[in-house]
């Protein structure tokens, strides 16, 4: 399988030659729907993690790298104040609208 990276913005995987193009569209992207949500719903920009080069050669460890992005990427997920679950905050209030509580 080909190696992949994590969006630390989005979580999913994209190609170690792909991330460079997503991760600026992406930011853009979070923006315009983090600017559409309620003022309560809204997040701060996430950061890119940093994660340092292993080897003399600048190599990154791609293990390390994904397991910070994916943990910034589900960092951003709000719980639902009925059952607890977590969503992206536009998911939120869509599934707010069916959740009951027990």
């Amino acid at each position: 399988r080909p190696r992949t990276v994590i969006c630390y913005i989005c979580g999913r995987e994209y190609g170690t030659k792909s991330i460079s193009i997503h991760e600026p569209q992406c930011l853009k992207k979070w923006h315009q729907e983090n600017d559409k949500l309620p003022k309560n719903l809204r997040r701060p920009e996430p950061k890119k993690p940093e994660v340092r080069t292993v080897q003399a050669k600048g190599f990154y460890d791609l293990d390390s790298l994904n397991e910070a992005a994916w943990t910034s990427a589900q960092n951003q997920l709000v719980p639902c104040d009925i059952c607890g679950r977590t969503f992206l905050p536009d998911r939120l209030i869509v599934h707010q609208r069916s959740c009951k509580p027990k």
